[in-house]
Parts: C-alpha cells; structure tokens; sequence
C-alpha cells in the first residue's frame, strides 16, 4: 500500500503538510499516528469543524453526533474533516454570565483556525453566545466558513399546552409570586419544558442568532429552525460538509458573503421574526470584525417600517418547531420580498432570492402574509436623549403598547443584589407608574453585562394583577423573555454614563415614537450629582476578568475588545520548531 506524500496544490494547509524537509515531516508524521494515509496531504483540503459540544452546555450536548454528518460530506466531497474543540459557553449554566466569555470564546476560535493547517471551517455551535462567538473569530481569520446551528428543542408539553424555552419559566416564577401556581406545579412543568437536545424552542438569542446567520448568508437555507432531533437536520450537517469543500476551491470566505447589504437583510430579518434584542450586540461585534460601518442608527433606521410576520414565543404563541413546519425563514424572507436585498450572496454560490423563490409559506397562523402582519412596526428601537446619550434599545414587539410613552418616577436599584434584596419588600415605595431603575449591571460594571433587564416586577403590584412595568437598566435581557424593558443604556452606569446619576423619584420620560429616553432633572442638578466621589476600586484584579474590564467597549460598540476589532487574517510567518 503506497504512503508517498508529495507537495499538492497551494491549499493553506500546504504551508504544513506540503512541504518534503523536516517541518513537513513532523507535521504529517503525528497526524498518521490517527491512521490517515499519506495522500491525504497531498492536495485534500483540511476542513476543521470548530464543535462547541459539552456535557455542560445542554443545548449544544448533541453536536458530536451532528458532527459525524458534517464529516460525511466533507468525505464525500473530497476533504479530510477535523474536528476541534471550541470553549462551550452553556447559557444556563454558567456563571457570572455567558456574555463575559464571548469574547475570550471568540478569541480562542480566531486563534485555534489560524493556528491549524485549516482550509476551510464548519462553526457547529447553538447556545446564544456560541454562534457569535465562533463567527467573530473566523471572521478575523477569513479563510472559507460556513454555519451550521444544532437547532432547536421540540416544544415543551404540559397539561395540554405548549411550554416554550425561556419565556414560561419567566411566566410561571412570576405566577408563584403573585400566587396563582403552586410551588408543586412549578416544579412539575420543570421536567416537561426541555424534552429534546437542541437549543430554546422559543425565538429566543439561539433561534434568533440562527436565524440571522442564514439571512446573512453565511449557512445553507432551513439552518434556523429544522429541530435538532429531526433527520433533516443530519441531512444538513451531511450537505454543510459537502458544500465546506466546494467553497475552499472556489476561495469563498466571510468577507465575500458578509457585506453592509447581508447585514442590512438580518436586521429587517430581525424584526420580522420578532428576534432577540441581544443580536443588536452581536452584530454589531461581528461586523467590527470585518471591518463594516455598522451602527445602532443602522438598526433603527432598517428596522422601523419591518411588519412582524412570526407568532413565536415570546412576542407570540407558537414555537420554533411550529415555524419549521410553517415554512421556516426562507418562507419569511420570500415573504418580506423587496425589503431584502435578494442579490446578496450566500456560502450556497447562488444569490439570495435563488433561495427563497421557491419557498412556501404553510398557512397564515404562524408567518402571516405580509399584508396582513402581526404589528406594522416591529423593529428593535434604538433611544436617545439625556440618559442614554450613545443609545438604550426596546424591543416593541414583546412591549406592552400603553406604556410606549410613559412618564413616572423612578425606583433605584445600584446593583442587582439590591434590587433582589429589596424588590418584594411590602414597605418599597412603588406603584404600577413607576419606573425600575437597575444600575451597575453593564459591561465593565457587573462585568459582562448579564441577562437581568427583565427585573421581575415587585410581589405586591403582581398581587394586585400588575402584569408589566417600565424598567430601565445598562443590562440585557433574555431573548425569551418580555416587557416594556429598556436595555443596553451606553454609556453603561460603572463607565460614569447619566444612569449612574438617577436618584429615587426622578421622573423620567420614555416616548419610543420618538425614540427618546430622557431624566427630567436639570442640568445643574446633574452636575452637582457628577461632583461626588466615585465608587471604590473594583474586586476584579486579575485575570481573564480584569482584562475583559479594561477592554471591553460599550454595548453600542457591540461590546466587543478594542484590540479585536478588525481581522488579523490567516498568515502564520514563523514555524514552530
């Protein structure tokens, strides 16, 4: 049986594997040690599979087994896959907050494909902050991508009803609190909610981040809602691994596919799904990487004439399941027609709208027809004004319509341990006008910028039937959850934003019409209020976290390094031995 090894076309990979002196020897030589043959480096192009899989990650536990169909394909097609490892970030799990790793996540996938013999990449990921993270990096690098989500959990079932990822835990905690369920029921609609692998069945930040990596472009149609344990999905995988290999011979990398005009189509696409406010940060992040103007005036302006076509949770009733079999996103996006710019090029070789055309729309209960639409206007809302001067943001479409524009006073919490320690306590002066303040909860403040915008409202207004509130906060919230919540305030409170200055009974003006978010309090009063003394050093002083702290820009920036924006490309100048 031969084993020659000659040098093969000028792939990447031939830097490692092509050459006949003793740098080539050691690289070909340990990788034989796994019972590859010596023609598979001689010209095969190396596909690595850049897996998120781990036990600690529910959402993403089944990608090893999805990853035996992407090597399939890339068999098929002629490549050698390679599967390696990226650091998991597991939503439910993990603590402070996933949104503190993204970026040493990103970093870790940026490094791990430029480091390695790689031709072309398979970012398999699901969790929230994996699909970001995974593409961040290989956008710095910019050899040949493609996405391939491992798609979302089968619909939760109790007594009869659907429960969706996400937003009936929000329901049902709040229902404990006011009263109306019992502890025992909590429980049991516990172990009815997550009855398959895959991420939120909800059009929460996975489903919402998968979504919009298929109307960027940069995965093959149906990646955003196929269920993670239908066959199709494995057929997917099958067909991802194929087409890797066929887009390194035709070089076609990120910043081929990835232009202002994709990004344009997944906002529109955002506010047509009904999508996650955390995407705002995500692509903003991600387009810092390629280089494009991207900003949140951009995510205004393209999202405020975009009707809501989808009835997913939490804006709606279905799940991602019902979407799938309702059409799925090319069904929207053949829907949303002329407001996308169908030209766009996609990692399939053909252009948008030979992707769509033949989509069909099953049905008018969960993708309505763009004429008759859920709500006209359904774009993630950017505000300004004197308390968010670079920007707050309000999803409407999960908001309640009466308090869009909304004047009360505000009830101040300077951390997120003082708004728990205080919340239901029967003495807080609030009522169902106010509006909740949370501060410290931002970037560099918590660090990392958590998932508690959506502050649960106090115990005694939910007794009395309160059902939403004005809340205000330089935090996140859950792509599943809901409520008139205003997130992201930039400049963040720790980072001395106007947040930082708000006082107990300040009245302050939310008008999301006019995209205004203002403090009515003078500015003289402001500045004395700026006069007092900051708070004291922060506990953060080493480490991953100290470093996140210094680096780490403002939401509207897309929170991401500033020494990470932009692309550092594949080159490797020196060899390691």
């Amino acid at each position: 049986m031969s084993d020659t090894t000659a040098p093969g076309p000028r792939l990447r990979s031939s830097r490692w594997y092509g050459g006949l002196d003793r740098d080539g020897f050691i690289h070909r030589s340990w990788m034989k040690s796994d019972g590859y043959p010596g023609d598979l480096f001689s010209g095969k192009p190396m596909i690595g599979i850049c897996s998120s899989w781990s036990d600690l990650t529910p959402c993403n536990s089944h990608l090893d087994e999805v990853a035996e169909y992407v090597k399939r394909g890339v068999w098929e097609a002629g490549g050698v896959p390679l599967v390696f490892p990226a650091m998991s970030l597991g939503e439910t799990q993990m603590l402070p907050t996933t949104m503190l790793f993204r970026n040493l996540m990103s970093m870790a996938v940026e490094e791990s494909i430029r480091g390695n013999p790689i031709d072309g990449v398979v970012l398999l990921g699901g969790c929230d902050k994996n699909t970001p993270a995974q593409l961040m990096g290989a956008a710095s690098v910019d050899i040949p991508t493609i996405v391939l989500s491992g798609g979302p959990k089968l619909s939760g079932k109790y007594r009869g009803e659907d429960l969706g990822s996400g937003t009936s835990v929000w329901q049902f905690s709040e229902a404990v609190r006011a009263g109306e369920m019992s502890v025992d029921d909590f429980l049991a609609a516990e172990s009815c909610m997550s009855r398959s692998k895959g991420f939120c069945n909800t059009m929460g930040t996975a489903s919402t981040m998968a979504s919009l990596v298929e109307a960027l472009g940069i995965t093959l149609p149906e990646n955003a809602a196929i269920p993670a344990v239908d066959s199709r999905r494995r057929v997917l995988a099958h067909l991802t691994g194929r087409r890797i290999v066929e887009m390194v011979h035709e070089d076609l990398c990120p910043s081929r596919v990835l232009t202002r005009e994709s990004f344009a189509n997944a906002v529109r696409v955002c506010a047509a799904i009904g999508g996650s406010t955390n995407a705002v940060v995500h692509l903003l992040a991600i387009a810092g990487r390629l280089g494009i103007e991207f900003s949140l005036d951009d995510w205004d302006r393209l999202g405020r004439d975009v009707p809501l076509l989808v009835d997913l949770m939490p804006a709606g009733k279905y799940l991602m399941e019902d979407f799938y079999y309702a059409g799925g996103l090319p069904a929207v996006m053949r829907e949303l027609g002329d407001l996308l710019d169908l030209e766009a090029r996609t990692v399939s070789g053909r252009p948008l709208r030979e992707q769509v055309v033949t989509a069909e729309r099953i049905g008018d209960d969960v993708i309505h027809p763009i004429d008759v639409p859920i709500r006209e206007d359904a774009g993630i809302a950017v505000l300004r004004g004197n308390l968010a001067p670079d920007g707050a943001i309000i999803k409407p479409a999960a908001a309640s319509g009466a308090l869009l524009q909304h004047t009360g006073r505000a009830v101040v919490f300077e951390s997120i341990e003082d708004f728990k320690a205080r919340i239901d306590d029967p003495a807080l002066e609030v009522d169902a006008d106010s509006v909740l303040v949370l501060k410290g909860c931002g970037p560099q403040g918590y660090p990392g910028m958590p998932e508690v915008g959506n502050m649960p409202l106090p115990k005694k207004l939910l007794q009395r039937g309160i059902t939403d509130m004005v809340r205000i906060s330089d935090a996140r919230m859950s792509g599943t959850a809901y409520g008139t919540v205003v997130l992201h305030v930039s400049p963040e409170s720790a980072a001395g934003g106007p947040l930082a200055l708000v006082q107990d009974g300040d009245v302050v003006s939310l008008d999301v019409p006019n995209r205004s978010l203002r403090l009515e309090v003078p500015e003289d009063e402001l500045a004395r209020r700026r006069s007092t003394p900051e708070s004291g050093p922060s506990e953060y002083v080493r480490g991953y976290a100290r470093l996140y702290i210094d680096h780490v820009q403002q939401a509207h920036l897309g929170a991401d390094f500033d020494f990470l924006v932009g692309s550092s490309g594949d080159e490797v100048k020196r060899e390691s031995h």
